[in-house]
């Protein structure tokens, strides 16, 4: 694991970094171990993020996405309060208008996303799945008692439905 902190104009872009292998185990054949509402949510969720500030400049902020490898991350105020979410689709929308008018960078506050879906901590993974077959979010924020605590992506869902799989 490595974490790190990042001088961003006054704002400070903490991120950590966990990279986890795990061995493949083929599935073995008859039944499937799973039963419905196996596992939560927190049991699988990411809990080391890399998050940024409102005030964090978007350009630091997205080489930090690109650099860790990830398609967006929390926007979270003083009190880690979770406040907006920044994607590359967001990014994007920087680079158009950049090309269109010259105008780069401004604070991530200015090209966030505000209007954010987040999971309880506690929601089955069961649920979970059905949530993003229903939305199409390739990850969602993690809250418990309204404050973030983690983030789960589809991939995590997947890795979780495998383990239950398999007993």
């Amino acid at each position: 694991m490595a974490v790190a902190n990042f001088a961003a104009g006054n704002a400070a872009i903490e991120q950590t970094h966990d990279l986890e292998i795990r061995p493949h185990v083929p599935m073995s054949g008859g039944e499937s171990k799973m039963t419905p509402k196996t596992g939560s949510v927190k049991d699988y969720m990411t809990g080391k993020l890399v998050t940024f500030s409102p005030q964090t400049d978007v350009l630091d902020a997205i080489h930090e996405l690109v650099h860790h490898q990830i398609a967006g991350a929390p926007v979270i105020n003083d009190q880690g309060d979770l406040i907006g979410m920044l994607s590359e689709l967001d990014c994007m929308k920087i680079a158009l208008q950049a090309g269109y008018h010259g105008q780069w960078g401004g604070p991530v506050a200015e090209y966030m996303s505000i209007d954010i879906e987040t999971v309880d901590a506690g929601m089955s993974i069961i649920d979970l799945a059905e949530r993003f077959l229903d939305t199409g979010f390739r990850r969602f924020p993690v809250v418990d008692d309204h404050r973030l605590v983690g983030q789960i992506s589809r991939r995590d869902v997947l890795r979780a439905l495998e383990t239950i799989a398999r007993g």
